[in-house]
């Protein structure tokens, strides 16, 4: 029979034998759910990204051979005394400080990607802003609009815009017919056909991130600032500048970092005077055949790319555990 008059109480003696397992069974469940959310991202990484990595870094130890591949190995096999050497060529990485062409590249590269981010971020906000402040079905046509350029190969929208620039192009033709010029302007082979490139290009990567950014904006505060006395342009730089500050980082960054090593659209629409780090990294491949030098510029510009994002993120991450 059951002891109706004493019921059995839970067990929270810490001496009994279940009260161990039943706190750490929760918090095991808890680690095996987080690795198995987070397993199959580590895996892409390991595979798509640490492993050719590592092959990129090892090939920039070694040093330059006629032969196939056209590089040494860094392991080498004494089989008659035995012996396994060691060989890693650290010239590769000196040379770049050396030489000023690299330097140059570099700079070029990131003065590049600097004009370009911030032309691309002035062309998206307001677009940005429009989408964000539609609404309904509008939103999503308007959205629409905006990934639609990414159904079309990124080559021939590169080419397109050779046709749109070129003296007998759209463009000239237009202004010619108009009146406003009264010969072609050089507008192909010029920096300026880079950085429009570019712009378009990468103006869906700005417009997104700035979107989502604004789209969470609350507009009372706007009617406050209103009934405050605050002008619009007040409340631009008080209200919606700060709180677009995830938008402008998150655009900016993704903006930057695949402008740096640009290759199609510096070759397509930029002269022959247009010195980025991904033309430097395409002849030193395919024309010098140096792949370890190669490699040494991927993995130096690699580190300058991510080390700053790395510094962005923690001093966000940090910002955010201060307030």
């Amino acid at each position: 029979m059951t002891d109706l008059t004493h019921p059995r109480l839970p067990d929270t003696d810490k001496d009994s034998p279940g009260w161990l397992r039943r706190k750490l069974q929760p918090l095991t469940k808890t680690r095996w759910g987080r690795f198995a959310v987070v397993a199959l991202p580590l895996l892409w990484l390991a595979i798509f990204f640490f492993v050719p990595f590592m092959v990129v870094f090892k090939i920039s130890l070694a040093e330059t051979a006629i032969a196939i591949p056209p590089y040494t190995s860094l392991l080498d096999w004494d089989g008659e005394e035995g012996l396994l050497s060691l060989s890693l060529n650290l010239g590769n990485y000196l040379f770049l400080v050396e030489d000023s062409f690299y330097i140059d590249a570099w700079l070029s590269s990131i003065k590049i990607a600097g004009i370009s981010t911030f032309f691309t971020l002035l062309v998206a906000f307001p677009i940005a802003w429009l989408i964000a402040r539609s609404h309904g079905s509008r939103r999503g046509l308007l959205l629409a609009l905006v990934i639609l350029p990414f159904w079309t190969s990124f080559l021939l929208r590169v080419y397109a815009w050779m046709g749109f620039l070129k003296k007998n192009g759209i463009v000239n033709e237009f202004l010619l017919s108009i009146g406003v010029i009264d010969q072609p302007l050089i507008m192909l082979q010029t920096d300026f056909a880079v950085y429009l490139g570019i712009v378009y290009t990468y103006l869906p990567f700005m417009v997104l991130p700035l979107y989502t950014a604004l789209e969470k904006l609350d507009m009372t505060l706007f009617e406050a600032a209103e009934d405050l006395g605050c002008r619009p342009i007040q409340s631009f730089f008080l209200i919606t500048l700060p709180l677009a500050v995830p938008g402008i980082v998150a655009g900016c960054v993704l903006v930057f970092i695949p402008a740096v090593g640009e290759f199609v659209i510096p070759s397509l629409l930029g002269g022959s005077d247009t010195l980025m780090i991904g033309r430097v990294l395409w002849d030193e491949f395919f024309l010098n055949r140096d792949w370890p030098m190669a490699s040494a510029v991927a993995i130096v510009m690699l580190i300058v790319i991510v080390l700053p994002v790395m510094f962005i993120r923690n001093g966000k991450n940090n910002g955010e555990g201060v307030s």
